[in-house]
């Protein structure tokens, strides 16, 4: 493989890539994934990979400091008090229910939701444009009627938000703004 990805298995359905700003690309694949397996689903990925490491690159090396121990308590706080607020108005749109939220600081991730029905967000919300960040919470809730990135799972998030796809252009394109500084 051109990329020598790391390979983390784990119990899940399938495979996955992750490529990070600072050139690491990383497979996530099921126990079952056969080596040739991932390395075919590489080779097949390989120019979504270019791609994504070339935007990285073009992006330059903009210097930006690192965010303070205030701004990041800051950023905690105001997303735990709004997160929730959102969950609860967009749940019902939805019509779905979920356990928790929860706020966390991760370098890679805006949320996640648990097949629990838990649902965890970047404290970094709080500094994006809330429509961005609104588009945040819509995925995450969506996951809780498809625990996918299925047609079917896009279909459930235009039904609410209509322009979500330029939303996720503008976190994609401007997202590396805000967590590059963790």
């Amino acid at each position: 493989m051109r990329f020598n990805p790391d390979i983390i298995r784990s119990d899940r359905k399938s495979i996955a890539i992750e490529v990070r700003p600072d050139g690491k690309v990383t497979v996530r694949a099921p126990f079952s994934a056969s080596y040739k397996d991932i390395e075919k689903f590489v080779e097949n990925s390989a120019d979504k990979i270019e791609n994504v490491l070339e935007r990285y690159r073009n992006r330059g090396s903009e210097d930006l400091p690192k965010y303070t121990a205030e701004e990041l308590e800051y950023a905690k706080k105001k997303t735990a008090e709004t997160v929730p607020k959102k969950a609860e108005y967009y749940a019902a749109l939805i019509g779905v229910k979920y356990n928790r939220i929860g706020v966390r600081t991760p370098k890679t991730r805006w949320g996640s939701c648990s097949s629990k029905g838990n649902l965890n967000f970047s404290a970094l919300l709080a500094f994006l444009p809330e429509e961005i960040a609104d588009s945040v919470i819509v995925h995450e809730l969506c996951h809780l009627k498809e625990m996918n990135h299925s047609k079917r799972f896009y279909d459930e998030i235009l039904k609410v938000m209509p322009d979500y796809h330029e939303r996720e252009k503008w976190l994609k394109a401007n997202g590396y703004k805000y967590t590059s500084r963790l």
